[in-house]
This record gives C-alpha cells, sequence and structure tokens, in this order.
C-alpha cells in the first residue's frame, strides 16, 4: 500500500485575525511531520498536505475542533513518496488572487456534482466546458472540446470573460479547475458579468477523476507539488519540471536536443524563461 496520504481543501470563510491561525496550523503540521502548503487569508483557507495516514487524522481533528472548518471536505490520493519538500504556512491577502472584489462565503456559485456532468456528456446536452487554468496546465490536459482560453494566471480570467463570445450568455456554462477553488471565484464573476447558467465541478477535475474516471478527459492533471501531474487513476503521471523555468515537460520534450538536464529545456533554452507552474516546486527531472 501508498505510504503516503495526500489532501487538498478549502473554505471560503471570514478569518478576522488571520495571524492567530497561523502558528497553531503551523506547530501542528511540525508536531506531525506533515509537508506541504497552507493559505490562510481574510477570506478563508487553503491546504495542500501530505504525510502518514495517521499524522493526517490527527491534523484533520485539530483542525475540525475549530467550529470554523468543523465541515471543511477534503480530497485525498495515495503515493509512495513525500511530494513536497518543505512545509509552508503562509498569509495572503486572497487565497486566489483575482483583483475584483468578491466573496465567495457570500455570493455562492452553483455546483454541479462530476456524475451528473458525466451525465449530461453522455447525453449530448448542449453545453460549454469552461478552462480556468492557466497555459501550461492546460498543456498537460483538459477535457475534451472544453474551451481553453489562454491565461498565464488566474487574474487574466476577467479579460477571458469579457473576450468571450457574447451569445454564451444564453449557455449552460460548466467552469473547471484542479480542485475547484478558482471556479468560487469564476462562476459568481460571470454570473456578475451577465451569463445567466454558469456551474462548476464540485471538487474539480480531481474530484471528477475520483468518481468518473477519465471520461471525456485528454491528458493528466498538473499538481502544485513534486508529482507534476495526476492521471485520471490519481496517480502520479509522466511529467516532470525543467529545472530551470519550471515548466512541466513530457517525456517527449526531454527527447528534445535543447533538453539538457538541470539546464535548459525546449521552453527556455533561448535564454527566455517562461513563467512556470510553481515557485514553491524544487524538482527537476533527473
Amino acid at each position: 500500500m501508498s505510504s503516503i496520504v495526500n489532501i487538498s481543501g478549502y473554505k471560503f470563510i471570514s478569518i478576522v485575525n488571520p495571524g492567530s491561525l497561523r502558528p497553531r496550523l503551523r506547530n501542528a503540521c511540525l508536531k506531525l511531520g506533515l509537508k506541504g502548503t497552507i493559505l490562510v487569508s481574510p477570506e478563508g483557507i487553503s491546504i495542500f498536505l501530505a504525510g502518514s495516514r495517521h499524522s493526517i487524522d490527527d491534523f484533520l481533528v485539530l483542525l475540525r475542533d475549530d467550529e470554523r472548518f468543523s465541515t471543511m471536505e477534503f480530497k485525498e490520493s495515495f503515493n509512495d513518496k513525500q511530494p513536497f519538500n518543505r512545509l509552508l504556512v503562509r498569509l495572503k491577502k486572497e487565497i486566489i488572487a483575482f483583483d475584483f472584489l468578491l466573496d465567495p462565503s457570500k455570493h455562492k456559485g452553483r455546483y454541479l456534482d462530476p456524475k451528473v456532468l458525466k451525465t449530461w456528456l453522455d447525453e449530448g446536452r448542449d453545453l460549454v466546458l469552461l478552462d480556468t487554468r492557466n497555459d501550461y496546465e492546460v498543456e498537460i490536459g483538459s477535457f475534451a472540446k472544453a474551451l481553453t482560453p489562454p491565461m498565464k494566471s488566474f487574474k487574466d480570467f476577467k479579460q477571458v470573460v469579457e473576450d468571450l463570445d457574447p451569445s454564451l450568455k444564453e449557455k449552460t456554462i460548466v467552469t473547471f479547475c484542479t480542485g475547484g477553488v478558482r471556479c468560487e471565484k469564476a462562476g459568481p464573476y460571470m454570473e456578475s458579468q451577465g451569463f445567466k447558467e454558469v456551474y462548476q465541478i464540485e471538487g474539480g477535475i480531481l474530484k471528477y477523476f475520483e468518481k468518473c474516471g477519465g471520461a471525456y478527459w485528454n491528458g493528466e492533471c498538473f499538481v502544485f507539488d513534486q508529482r507534476v501531474s495526476l492521471d485520471p487513476a490519481l496517480q502520479p503521471g509522466k511529467r516532470c519540471l525543467c529545472y530551470r523555468c519550471r515548466h512541466p515537460l513530457s517525456p517527449e520534450d526531454k527527447q528534445s536536443k535543447e533538453y539538457i538536464e538541470d539546464v535548459s529545456c525546449p521552453y527556455c533554452s533561448g535564454g527566455k524563461l517562461p513563467q512556470g507552474a510553481s515557485n514553491e516546486l524544487t524538482t527537476g527531472c533527473g
């Protein structure tokens, strides 16, 4: 059996003094030997942690002792190696930066169970799948026939919405991202701009994989840890990161003459450093 449990979850809720929560969470994780990233902000909390089953369970008991997080849900996956190099517990202005005044705890979007989405796709229902992730994530995989507008960061989403065909305001839109957190802002923002029926996949791509496997999905899903990508069976995929520019690389990329281990890849060999996947990751492609 895999010895490492990976959990990811978030909750949008008003936190009056987020600074007081940070040391308690950090000390608990250090005591339990957990690694990963926790973001604490006035708008809520986002958690990505990995460790032993016992340590994860103990952390969840401690977290849920706080009434604010007693119903917080997490997605789990499993692997043999610790996917994080260290523990980071950070204070942020927002869980996900989006330069628009929007409180997801008060402006809830509409959730769509992954199994219901698959049923809709099986039926050929008239809908539009809209990918809200960054370019380098989309390169690795996405839903078949999804709209994948170019984005360097989620802050670009406002421009994406502005550029969408106005006729889509009358369509059924289903937004999706890795775990759902970006869509918590994407859906309500689209509705504020006149889109009449916007859903988000409840639990994001990873929950869809858990419930529906790879149906209608092409490729893998980027994740922000050393696994780099997961396949629809929630197992580590075939990607790695360029040590220099942090761009995800496929096995084919590594065959390029421009790929030199720990030096360059096809995306940065000319000297230009593209926006990488995450500066939290330090693993390369050894």
